[in-house]
């Protein structure tokens, strides 16, 4: 029999005199590769079997009588027990871009499940290829900030010393590799009055802050 609740659906199983259920499931997460990801899964009391699946595979099974079964060194759990429940941590250890998907805790003996979505992401490479460049007046230059191996493409913004320069001033052009990493090219102009420092960041959702390049603009005036 079921009974419908407003914010959780108990099953009580005839015989047993007990209900079930999952309290929280996992919370969505974003990660650079190589680091762990961690989720939490929490039931109440009288579940039996717990499994946790990636993209639809299982990669940890919990059992109330022994603990967690783990069947891969990538997969493994801290478990908790509390007056909310039983919780389940599931911990991926040095994640791949291949991890990125649906996560999921299932109750096998209500097939009630939670599920977040996992986002693996790839902090790549950035440059400009020259550290200094020297401009006589009057004269347009093009700096070039290259971004190589990122998932996703990163955002491109830019900086002349502590301000942001307008998006209408250069230009950003990505394309994808066959290791489906991302690249992207972009390409300041500008027509320099000082010398100046020339800032290109990289940003993706995983980082903490931008990475970032940058090129030291040396102005020469023609009258001197």
């Amino acid at each position: 029999v079921v009974y419908l609740f407003t914010d959780y659906v108990f099953f009580f199983v005839s015989g047993l005199g007990f209900c079930y259920s999952i309290i929280h499931g996992p919370s969505n997460a974003t990660v650079l590769a190589g680091l762990e990801a961690r989720f939490n899964c929490t039931v109440s009391e009288g579940w039996v079997i717990l499994i946790w699946l990636s993209n639809g595979n299982p990669v940890l099974t919990v059992i109330n009588s022994q603990g967690a079964v783990e069947t891969s060194e990538r997969f493994t759990s801290q478990n908790y027990t509390g007056s909310n429940g039983f919780t389940s941590e599931l911990i991926i250890h040095e994640t791949q871009l291949s991890d990125s998907g649906k996560i999921e805790c299932s109750i096998q003996q209500t097939s009630e499940n939670g599920f977040a979505f996992l986002s693996v992401q790839v902090n790549g490479s950035l440059f400009i290829k020259n550290s200094t460049l020297t401009v006589k007046e009057n004269k347009t230059v093009e700096i070039v900030c290259e971004a190589i191996g990122w998932a996703p493409a990163p955002d491109i913004t830019w900086m002349t010393n502590d301000s942001f320069i307008d998006k209408s001033r250069y230009a950003t052009q990505q394309s994808q590799g066959s290791n489906g990493l991302h690249n992207a090219l972009s390409t300041l102009t500008l027509t320099p009055t000082e010398t100046e420092i020339l800032t290109c960041l990289a940003d993706i959702e995983a980082l903490p802050n931008p990475q970032n390049a940058s090129v030291t603009l040396i102005f020469v005036n023609s009258t001197l």
